[in-house]
């Protein structure tokens, strides 16, 4: 595998490199829940990326079809736009569909107490803990229930068509882990 099809980029390596200098230090912009918290449990699933049109969008649709009340949004995308050629086709090779998505904005959308918001970069827990309505909204990047566990889930929008499918593939394996980790986000 080459760089391009691992990492969809160069940058994508480096920023994955410097995601785990940003985690070591405590600098990622997580503000964890505890699964067995006797507090606020988690009860919904929210998926966050760029554009909520190829990583947010698979996870939701991973997330809904594993039974879990689930949202995700982007942090600068237009509304109702449906998700992008390219995942829709690597979603289906992975068995999902999400031809049905529709892009959320940031600003559309409406927490809700037991929310856990899950971004794909470092940079983008940065701009949730920056944002007023979310900025107490537990947050933690999805890529480290992974295994292997990886800070930065590069953005695969019009990359190379082989990691369009490697990136699908870990978000899958990330959420199903999720999923088991907070079983009280579970549709009844």
């Amino acid at each position: 595998m080459t760089i391009q099809t691992r990492f969809g980029t160069f940058r994508g390596l480096v920023r994955l490199m410097l995601s785990y200098a940003q985690i070591g230090a405590g600098r990622s912009g997580q503000l964890r829940p505890n699964p067995s918290d006797s507090g606020q449990p988690v009860t919904r699933l929210v998926f966050v990326c760029h554009g909520n049109i190829c990583r947010s969008a698979f996870a939701d649709v991973v997330s809904r079809d594993l039974g879990m009340r689930t949202a995700s949004f982007g942090l600068s995308t237009s509304d109702g736009d449906p998700a992008h050629g390219p995942a829709v086709e690597s979603a289906k090779r992975l068995g999902y569909d999400l031809s049905q998505h529709r892009t959320t904005r940031m600003e559309d959308f409406v927490p809700e107490p037991g929310d856990l918001l899950l971004a794909m970069e470092v940079r983008q827990m940065h701009r949730l803990a920056a944002e007023p309505r979310l900025k107490d909204v537990p947050r933690a990047l999805l890529g480290l229930w992974g295994r292997p566990p990886l800070g930065h889930l590069h953005d695969p929008f019009s990359l190379h068509p082989g990691y369009m499918d490697v990136c699908l593939k870990r978000i899958d394996g990330a959420v199903k882990r999720l999923a088991r980790a907070f079983p009280r986000a579970k549709l009844s």
